[in-house]
């Protein structure tokens, strides 16, 4: 069997997570997946409806977003998943959503601030904000990976465009992205009614030391 075959079914399958929790619209938004062992990652074609997003639709391409299966062009962000995966060896899978939300709050270009143990738990301190970049090359990619080195943080806000997150996997990449909107939302609310408290750095470090290593089966 392709080194892809069956990861094209997952990542596939992980792109109705991203419509069942409603963190897309109409073609936006993406996951990939690296391949492991190979230079390559499997990511969503560019401009296709989630009806339509079966295994077969999956493309595979190098590192630097070459075409090396599949017959349709890959998504418009390859270029920003590939840099993230040339530079972060950790990460296995990566994901866009224009989620409302996450989205609001990177339009603002505003971090969204500690003041959730889900927060702490997830992400490990605030989310950070990255540069505004344009598409099409490297500059996203860059502005993901900058950003994030400097934090503990799965999810960066893009300025002016919205949130990616990663993950040691595919599947862990999309539920950073679902708790990212979980906790934009919540946030938002928050604000309405005054300014929530902030957790103490110590704490937070006590939350994410638990949920990643103690926390689950």
């Amino acid at each position: 069997m392709s080194p892809t075959a069956e990861l094209r079914r997952t990542v596939a399958d992980l792109h109705r997570e991203l419509t069942r929790y409603e963190l897309v619209s109409w073609t936006a938004g993406n996951v990939s997946a690296r391949v492991p062992g190979h230079e390559l990652m499997v990511i969503k074609p560019s401009g296709v409806s989630y009806d339509e997003l079966g295994p077969h639709a999956m493309v595979v391409t190098d590192l630097h977003g070459n075409l090396k299966e599949g017959e349709l062009a890959p998504s418009s962000d390859t270029a920003a998943h590939a840099y993230v995966y040339r530079h972060m060896p950790d990460v296995g899978g990566v994901v866009h959503t224009h989620s409302p939300y996450a989205t609001a709050w990177a339009a603002r270009g505003e971090p969204i601030p500690c003041v959730l143990t889900m927060i702490a738990d997830e992400f490990g301190g605030d989310v950070p904000v990255g540069p505004f970049a344009l598409i099409g090359d490297d500059s996203i990619g860059k502005g993901i990976v900058d950003t994030l080195r400097t934090s503990r943080s799965k999810a960066v806000l893009m300025r002016n465009h919205g949130p990616f997150t990663v993950g040691a996997t595919a599947k862990a990449a999309v539920k950073a992205a679902v708790l990212l909107e979980d906790v934009a939302r919540t946030v938002h609310f928050a604000l309405q009614l005054g300014k929530p408290d902030v957790i103490d750095k110590r704490d937070v470090d006590k939350l994410y030391e638990r949920y990643q290593n103690v926390y689950g089966q």
